[in-house]
């Protein structure tokens, strides 16, 4: 129902669906993997009673912002793309959308983003040029260094430390852990989706953690992930999380078990799959969050 909605916006102009497919907004995975811990952040700098206002700030900015880096990150692809096959169809690798169009989307997504931020107060403000400069940056990072995915990490953490900033107006200290706890799990899941592309990076020259990690690629992830939990039982102790926000974080620790078991013959398509499938674990310890604070 959702894609038949996207696709029906054809009917308004012939190339509407070029866009939808540039912003990635076909493929909601990654607005999923952004969401969950920004709301949990504001669930917890709000002590289970966040503003619906920054409810909705965030959660669009979420959307706005996920598909502005999809924008950028095409943009910085575009003559590589076209030699990866599961990226060969993408519409600037394709012809279909032009550099500059993909540039001019990038910054209408970004303005209004910061049109919602100008809602919230001055720190939040200040701290969203933070998460416009990580945005902006990733993309060209796997040309350098083969640790892309921390680069991504911090920018899809960056949402927590505004989360803080918006609901409290301050930035404690103890909200920089799970800042790190998010970071760890985003180079765990983005290692898994970067192992489907491992064969077609390593011809063209693209890095990547999967390359880095090599035959140890499995075993490192599933560290990532114990670190990560780890860091959310420290910082759930001092937010006097309890029992519901620490059966969320066994619930993800599950995940994380099926993904190891099911990822052993290292093929592309279950390492995608292991990737989609942490949606979950991220859904899994923000419903545990919000009935810790609801049943208390």
């Amino acid at each position: 129902m959702y894609l038949s909605l996207l696709k029906s916006l054809n009917h308004l102009h012939p190339r509407a669906w070029d866009f939808i497919q540039l912003s990635r907004m076909d493929k909601p995975i990654g607005i999923y993997l952004l969401l969950w811990p920004t709301l949990s952040a504001i669930w917890i700098a709000g002590k289970g009673s966040p503003s619906l206002a920054n409810v909705l700030i965030f959660t669009l900015g979420v959307i706005l912002m996920r598909a502005a880096g999809c924008a950028i990150n095409d943009f910085a692809d575009r003559k590589v793309d076209g030699h990866v096959k599961r990226t060969a169809e993408r519409p600037l690798a394709s012809g279909k959308i032009s550099g500059r169009e993909a540039l001019m989307l990038f910054a209408l997504l970004v303005g209004v983003s910061f049109a919602l931020v100008l809602c919230t107060n001055a720190t939040t403000v200040w701290l969203s040029f933070g998460a416009v400069a990580l945005a902006s940056c990733y993309p060209f990072m796997k040309r350098y260094t083969y640790y892309p995915q921390v680069v991504l990490g911090a920018a899809y953490s960056w949402g927590i430390p505004m989360a803080f900033t918006a609901e409290t107006g301050e930035l404690p200290a103890i909200a920089w852990l799970l800042y790190i706890a998010n970071l760890l799990w985003t180079v765990g899941y983005d290692t898994y989706y970067a192992m489907v592309d491992r064969d077609d990076d390593l011809k063209i020259g693209v890095k990547s953690t999967a390359i880095l990690f090599g035959e140890a690629d499995r075993l490192i992830i599933v560290i990532l992930q114990g670190l990560s939990l780890g860091c959310l039982l420290m910082a759930g102790n001092r937010f006097d999380l309890g029992g519901w926000f620490h059966l969320g974080l066994v619930a993800a620790a599950l995940c994380f078990a099926w993904e190891y078991w099911s990822t052993r013959k290292l093929d592309r398509e279950s390492c995608f799959k292991a990737f989609l499938h942490n949606h979950w674990a991220g859904l899994l310890v923000f419903i545990g969050i919000v009935l810790d604070y609801a049943l208390r």
